[in-house]
């Protein structure tokens, strides 16, 4: 009998240690369980902050983008606009390159008119 109680104890302890070891391991598991579903929770917070920030920067960049359609000019307006200011100027140059020579002639008439009146 004392090699069956021996052999009880010995199985008894076998049991014992496996279910210690089992425990642990279930509980570490448990462990690293409820840390990744910590860390789920706080990435899935982040991304909902996240989220926000992205759709406000958008709604941001939407309406900057809105403004600069409004204020600013394209390049081919600019160039229009360029080419029209340019055609104005050489028009002017024209206008005031003849303008000495009117102004010429009037002065001649003017002369010419006084000569005919004195000499009446």
């Amino acid at each position: 009998m004392s090699d069956f109680n021996a052999n009880l104890a010995f199985l008894i302890a076998v049991v014992s240690a496996v279910a210690g070891l089992w425990w642990r391991i279930e509980a570490a598991i448990k462990s690293a369980r409820d840390d990744v579903k910590k860390d789920a929770r706080d990435a899935h917070a982040r991304a909902d902050m996240a989220i926000g920030s992205v759709s406000l920067l958008a709604e941001q960049l939407a309406a900057h983008k809105l403004h600069v359609a409004e204020t600013y000019i394209t390049k081919a307006g600019l160039r229009e606009f360029r080419d029209e200011v340019m055609t104005g100027v050489r028009d002017l140059k024209g206008s005031v390159s003849t303008l000495h020579e009117r102004m010429d002639r009037f002065i001649e008439g003017d002369k010419i008119g006084r000569l005919r009146s004195s000499a009446d």
